[in-house]
Parts: structure tokens; sequence; C-alpha cells
């Protein structure tokens, strides 16, 4: 797994009209500028891309920053 740095970087550059510097672990997903389901759709897909981790619309309802669903990933992979 890589780090949450990392992570992060990689979750910031699907954002196409966010700035990745604004992102960060603690970064509440849902209070980025133009928060749509269309965002949560793109974070089930890089999850599941390049994590082989599949979110769930539960998952995303328990979870509030960018370190929730890192966290998720990590648990679910053990």
């Amino acid at each position: 797994m890589v780090s949450i740095e990392e992570f992060t970087n990689q979750l910031a550059a699907e954002f196409e009209d966010i700035d990745p510097s604004t992102i960060t672990p603690e970064t509440n997903y849902r209070e980025i500028k133009n928060w749509s389901s269309m965002y949560a759709l793109i974070i089930i897909a890089f999850v599941d891309a390049n994590f082989d981790v599949q979110l769930n619309a539960e998952n995303l309802k328990n979870s509030q920053t960018i370190k929730d669903i890192y966290n998720i990933i990590i648990s679910k992979q053990m």
C-alpha cells in the first residue's frame, strides 16, 4: 500500500477542476468545492482501479476525510 500522502496526491489528481495542493489527508471530501455525486463515483472508481478494493455507499456514508477512505482500503486489504 502507498503512503497516505501518496494516496492523497494520486486521488487529488483525479479531480480535474480542483487544485491538488488544496487536498490533504484531513480534507473532508464532501466539502470540496463543487462536490457532487460525480466525485463519489470518481473516488470509487479510483480505489477499485488502483487498489482492487470495492467501496460501497455505506463506506462513503461512514467516512468524511481522505484519510478515512485510506483506512477503509487498508482494512479491506487485510
